[in-house]
């Protein structure tokens, strides 16, 4: 189990490694194809960990907020929404890794893990395209540091 809870923690390193590489005035850059801006990118994937925890173990919502929508969101509300979001779902796979299951979720703790950070690594990569078609790409010092994982 210790193994897959550092990898969760890895996994989310790397996405607040990503927002602290944009710039706060890019949280509204938009992708080519329209859809949610970067900030609204990073506030699902708050919601969608939010979204697991009411349904699996909802006692974890503790001190835990939606972004309603028309907030301004910012890199410092983000970090602190990503943060609280990843400790709650790091609990809740604790939790599903010694009962053999998470609530609502099959087939296994081992495949919801699989399943959150496939989620949230589409968005990364939306992110980071969005980012690029709207000129401001992020570093390549930060493009190659989302593939440190040793590191992070």
């Amino acid at each position: 189990m210790k193994e897959q809870i550092e990898t969760w923690n890895i996994h989310h390193r790397i996405n607040i490694y990503l927002l602290d590489a944009i710039k706060e005035e890019h949280l509204t850059d938009i992708s080519a194809s329209k859809g949610r801006n970067i900030g609204e990118q990073f506030a699902h994937l708050h919601h969608v960990r939010m979204m697991w925890l009411k349904a699996a173990a909802p006692d974890l919502l503790t001190g835990l907020n939606k972004f309603e929508k028309g907030t301004k969101l910012t890199k410092k509300s983000l970090t602190t929404g990503l943060n609280k979001s990843a400790a709650a779902i790091t609990t809740l796979l604790e939790k599903g890794f010694a009962e053999g299951k998470i609530k609502g979720f099959k087939p296994h703790p081992s495949a919801f893990l699989g399943y959150l950070i496939s989620h949230e690594s589409h968005h990364r990569g939306q992110i980071m395209l969005s980012l690029k078609q709207s000129g401001h790409a992020v570093d390549k010092k930060t493009q190659f540091g989302i593939w440190e994982w040793g590191t992070r």
